[in-house]
């Protein structure tokens, strides 16, 4: 039995509140899942590991790649608006079953990411406690206790959800720029060479922190799961999604060469930093800054922890609608208009992995990093499939135009070359498990939409018998 199709997204639709949400907390929604306070932090460095005095160079070519992605995806919201994002987009092109692994392989790298940034937030936490008590509190306590505010406020109000998450952002942001504006005013006396130069960057340290690089990106075209409750979602929409993948790819790539080059000044490496912000704000005379960048990273991890939690929900929510997931998930609250009970379970799945392994001692980072990888298989894969159902979608709406093939299949190109430099060489350790664990995941979704397929199936021949 074929789905049933999914309702015209331009009418009110799946009991949410329409229209409430202005441009500013609509972009706000793609920011905070990005969660830009946390790469200067803590991804940067990993990448400075890799790609050395090529770190920038690694964000540059990233923001460019995220720029192509944001292009097709910016396509398909001109024309229609829905909460279920590249899910809603790709269902009107691709066959059921590829259909399902974009709904499938979205859904998880939201979760992921949600869990990912949970571990981070903990992780901060515990810093900050620590430097001021000398003690830490419950791994899992801090995972459970930011969930499940989160989770409230996700459920109780979408505008004060965007709202929040837009000043978390702003402020965190606002203080990291003041320190790399510093840092680069003393660069300009002495101009880092070494990397304008790339010197010592390898090839292969390139294509791995690339891979990383994109990471800082991921989550980036979630405001498209407001559709329903953005004004004026056919604009305000596509512009959050360019101006979200610009707007950070120009602080990533700037961030990456004032920190590379302010540490170079200190004689220190970046690449082995856990504190990197305190160090970059002394270069910059701002010291007192360097405590409260960190403190703003551990808001901007709450932060990305509501943003996952509401995009998580509503793609559910339309999964739902489609046939994908259980019909009780279609349910929204009836004074809220929020998808209660989608947010209620996605706030539960992004917890649980993390309680697992905050209760078995792994490190908020670690977590961090885990977690985030895992996300990334699952955005690149949504992102690739979306991208080559581009054309089609054109034909449909009559809008297609000669070489509106170049840029999508171009930017399948790229997803498909990060995937690989995410797949080979095969990662150690724990990063080599996570493929299995994301196509693990995948077949599990799988199994239960083709199995629920088939027993409506079955249902309706014994209907028609009768």
């Amino acid at each position: 039995m074929e789905r049933s199709p999914i309702p015209d997204p331009l009418k009110p639709a799946y009991g949410l509140r329409r229209g409430t949400l202005s441009p500013m907390e609509t972009l706000a929604q793609s920011v905070s899942t990005i969660a830009p306070t946390a790469t200067p932090v803590a991804t940067i460095p990993l990448v400075c590991a890799l790609a050395g005095n090529g770190t920038w160079f690694a964000y540059l070519l990233a923001t460019s790649a995220i720029f192509l992605v944001a292009l097709c995806i910016s396509k398909f919201a001109r024309y229609s608006a829905s909460p279920g994002s590249l899910y809603s987009y790709s269902s009107e092109i691709l066959p059921p079953a590829l259909e399902a692994v974009v709904a499938w392989s979205l859904l998880l790298a939201y979760v992921a990411t949600g869990s990912s940034v949970i571990g981070g937030f903990y992780h901060y936490t515990n810093l900050l406690i620590h430097d001021a008590s000398g003690h830490e509190v419950s791994a899992v306590f801090l995972s459970v206790l930011v969930t499940a505010i989160s989770a409230t406020i996700a459920w109780r109000d979408v505008k004060v959800s965007a709202r929040l998450m837009l000043w978390i952002e702003a402020v965190s942001v606002s203080m990291i720029v003041i320190v790399v504006i510093l840092v680069l005013a003393r660069l300009r006396m002495h101009l880092d060479w070494q990397q304008l130069k790339l010197q010592g960057m390898s090839g292969s340290g390139l294509r791995l922190g690339l891979v990383l690089a994109l990471f800082s990106f991921v989550g980036f075209e979630s405001a498209t799961t407001l559709g329903s409750e953005a004004r004026d979602p056919l604009r305000t929409i596509p512009r959050a999604v360019i101006q979200s993948a610009l707007l950070c790819g120009a602080i990533f790539t700037i961030c990456a060469y004032a920190e590379v080059g302010g540490f170079r000044l200190v004689g220190q490496d970046l690449g082995e930093s856990s504190a990197p912000m305190h160090v970059l704000a002394a270069v910059g005379g701002v010291g007192f800054l360097g405590l409260l960048i960190d403190i703003g990273a551990m808001v901007s991890m709450f932060a990305c922890t509501l943003a996952c939690i509401t995009a998580a929900a509503r793609v559910l929510l339309l999964m739902a609608h489609g046939g994908l997931t259980h019909d009780s998930l279609r349910a929204t609250h009836a004074r809220n208009e929020t998808p209660s009970r989608a947010v209620v379970v996605t706030g539960l799945a992004a917890v649980l992995p993390v309680i697992v392994l905050a209760a078995r001692g792994a490190r908020g980072l670690d977590v961090y990093g885990w977690m985030g990888a895992l996300a990334t298989y699952g955005f690149i894969v949504a992102y690739a499939l979306t991208c080559v159902a581009l054309p089609r979608y054109l034909r449909n709406h009559g809008v297609y135009r000669p070489g509106n093939q170049i840029i999508p299949w171009l930017t399948f190109c790229v997803m498909l070359l990060a995937l690989v430099g995410n797949l080979y060489p095969v990662p150690e350790g724990a990063y080599g498990k996570l493929p299995y664990i994301y196509l693990a995941c995948l077949a599990v979704g799988l199994t239960w939409h083709f199995w629920n397929d088939m027993s409506k199936k079955t249902e309706m021949a014994k209907e028609h018998e009768e």
